[in-house]
């Protein structure tokens, strides 16, 4: 469609229907389609691709030793309008930033020097699909995101997959698999971003809706896609921001997979997701001097974590929010006491998390729970929070975080997709 289209569309029943089954609610997605459309001629051939964030809800640190792990698209999204270009160069605008990003896609081997940066995720991104024999190309467009930086809801991951959802449709027909821009995306992260990571993320960002996500064959993820609104049990999911930063933490993050690996490597296995309870806890008196004690601990986190990750799906399953909310307190003192990854031992003066999770229980109490959000050592932590309890709630976070700390979110049950009327 042209730009003089879309625009003509924008306040059409047709799409208000499609905007109210995606989002939910408007979302702004007007003053925001008009922003994405301003860098066109009104005869330009723009698509819209939209690429929800995520949030994890169970399997904290357990997608990287093939685990299991709990996960819901958000509905906050990076929202793309991009055009074709025959000459193999990315040129692109986002929000928030002054000047537009510009590559040549005739290189697509890693730059040392872009490790950290939106062209290491284009060039990566592009890197994937050449390797994998997908067709690739060019485009020109603008970008507009609504998922905070920092917050825990996977911004970087809804870029990659975003980027990878751009090259399935403008050159190959829309036809690259979910699990495989996926895939694509930690390719990104990993070896041009240069940031260690699982495939939670860009799996969650990229199949929507709430996942079970199983990584036991971690190049083959099984998944199973639930339907589930926590407001329709009186519940409010959000995510408050710490303010805490994520500079200098990837070693904490690097080092939660790498104990674990020792315990299973020490234990003849190759990741913890084989080892037992019980051949754990009678190894454990060799595991001190090999491994460590906290190396231990991890493992046996990620143990019990997988667990839960089965009966917290059950729970959604059955619509049992009491059952749900029980074990994801579990799951948060779990991350607190056993994975250890609610503040850096580097910085313990900054301990917001601990201090967002004690805050929250003495505002709410009961019939509420609270965790760690995502890789943890600083940033964010999830709450589920009832909707007569949630302004209270609110209330008490924001004296101490500030204005606009505490995220409500809502479960998107599209996943990263080409928008058309």
């Amino acid at each position: 469609m042209t730009k003089k289209t879309w625009l003509a569309a924008v306040n059409s029943p047709a799409w208000n229907s499609r905007i109210q089954a995606i989002y939910g609610d408007s979302s702004g997605i007007d003053k925001r389609m008009h922003y994405l459309m301003e860098c066109f001629d009104n005869d330009a051939d723009v698509r819209i691709f939209s690429t929800p964030g995520r949030t994890e809800l169970a399997g904290n640190h357990t997608d990287h030793n093939r685990g299991r792990v709990l996960a819901g698209s958000v509905h906050l999204d990076a929202l793309a309008a991009v055009t074709p270009r025959s000459d193999n160069k990315v040129i692109l605008e986002s929000a928030g930033y002054r000047k537009s990003f510009k590559l040549d896609l005739s290189d697509l081997e890693p730059i040392p020097q872009e490790a950290g940066s939106f062209a290491s995720l284009i060039r990566g991104v592009t890197a994937g699909f050449s390797s994998r024999g997908y067709t690739f190309g060019g485009f020109k467009g603008r970008i507009h995101s609504r998922i905070p930086a920092g917050s825990g809801l996977s911004s970087s991951a809804a870029i990659e997959v975003l980027l990878g959802t751009i090259l399935s449709g403008l050159y190959n027909e829309n036809a690259v698999p979910a699990v495989e821009i996926a895939k694509i995306g930690k390719y990104a992260e990993n070896r041009y971003f240069n940031k260690p990571c699982g495939l939670m993320d860009q799996t969650a960002c990229a199949v929507g809706g709430i996942s079970s996500i199983d990584f036991s064959d971690p190049d083959n993820p099984r998944v199973d896609k639930m339907d589930f609104s926590f407001n329709d049990h009186n519940y409010i999911l959000c995510v408050v921001d710490t303010g805490g930063s994520h500079a200098d933490l990837t070693e904490d993050y690097a080092a939660c997979p790498r104990e674990m690996f020792s315990v299973a490597g020490a234990l003849s296995r190759e990741s913890a997701s084989e080892i037992e309870t019980e051949e754990l806890l009678s190894a454990i008196p060799s595991l001190r001097s090999s491994c460590g004690d906290r190396a231990i601990l991890r493992t046996l986190h990620f143990i019990t974590e997988n667990q839960r990750v089965i009966e917290m799906a059950r729970a959604i399953r059955k619509g049992d929010i009491s059952s749900y909310i029980s074990i994801m307190n579990a799951s948060g003192d779990s991350s607190w006491k056993l994975l250890q990854n609610c503040y850096s031992c580097g910085n313990p003066s900054e301990q917001g998390i601990p201090l967002a999770v004690e805050l929250a229980r003495l505002a709410v109490g009961n019939n509420a729970a609270f965790r760690v959000h995502g890789g943890g050592f600083a940033g964010t932590i999830q709450a589920l929070v009832s909707k007569e309890d949630f302004m209270p709630f609110s209330n008490r976070m924001e004296r101490v975080f500030g204005k606009g700390s505490v995220i409500p979110i809502r479960v998107r049950s599209q996943g990263s997709i080409e928008l058309v009327l």
